[in-house]
C-alpha cells in the first residue's frame, strides 16, 4: 500500500511538472518584429506582463514593488527603436503623472518627486518574446543632478537585479528631448488622452 502511493505521488509530481511546464511556456509570435501590428503588440504583451512584474519583483527595488499601481501614460506598449529596439509600457507616479501626461513639447518641467517606469520587451530572431529591463527616471531637486537634466536613471534586470550603468550612458539620448524635460512620450497612437 504504501508503495502504490509513493507510485501515485511520483506520478502527480510528475504530471504536475509537465502542467507547470506548459503554463511557462515562452511567448512567441508568428510574425517578426517589423512586421507585428497593434493587435500582435497587445496579445504579445498580455502574455509577457505577469512575468516581467514577477522578474522585476525578485529583487528589493522599491520602484518594481509599486509602479503597476501608478498611472499608466499609455494604453498600450510600442515604439520598439529606443531602448535597444524593445517595446515600452510606460507608467508615472503621481507626483508627475498629470504633468507627464500632458505630453508637452515645449518648456515642459516635471516635478521633484517624479518617477517614471518602462517595462520592456522584445522578439528575438526566433521571434520568441524575451523580457527586458524595467527603465526607471528619478526626478531630483533643482541643481542636485544638474549635469543630467536633475535626473537619475536607473533599472532593474528581468531577474530583479539592479542595472549597471553610467548615467550618461542614458542622458546623452534622453538631452535629444530638449522642450521635453528630457522626456520621451508613448507613442500617440497608445497615449492616453485626459481631459
Amino acid at each position: 500500500m504504501t508503495f502504490k502511493i509513493f507510485i501515485a505521488a511520483i506520478g502527480a509530481v510528475v504530471f504536475m511538472g509537465f502542467a507547470s511546464g506548459a503554463q511557462a511556456q515562452d511567448c512567441t509570435s508568428d510574425k517578426a518584429a517589423d512586421d507585428l501590428e497593434a493587435a500582435d503588440i497587445d496579445t504579445l504583451y498580455d502574455c509577457i506582463k505577469d512575468k516581467l512584474l514577477e522578474g522585476y519583483q525578485a529583487g528589493d527595488n522599491e520602484v518594481a514593488k509599486e509602479y503597476r499601481d501608478w498611472g499608466a501614460a499609455g494604453t498600450a506598449p510600442r515604439a520598439p527603436g529606443p531602448h535597444g529596439n524593445r517595446f515600452l509600457m510606460t507608467f508615472v507616479n503621481s507626483v508627475g503623472f498629470d504633468e507627464y501626461v500632458k505630453f508637452a513639447e515645449e518648456d515642459a518641467k516635471m516635478p521633484e518627486g517624479t518617477v517614471i517606469a518602462k517595462e520592456s520587451f522584445k522578439l528575438n530572431k526566433e521571434n520568441v518574446v524575451k523580457r527586458g529591463p524595467l527603465f526607471i527616471m528619478t526626478k531630483m531637486g533643482d541643481g542636485e543632478v544638474a549635469e543630467f537634466g536633475d535626473w537619475v536613471y536607473s533599472g532593474v534586470q528581468p531577474n530583479g537585479k539592479p542595472m549597471k550603468f553610467k548615467q550618461s550612458f542614458c542622458h546623452d539620448c534622453h538631452v535629444a528631448f530638449e522642450g521635453q524635460d528630457a522626456l520621451g512620450y508613448p507613442d500617440p497612437d497608445v497615449r492616453i488622452s485626459v481631459q
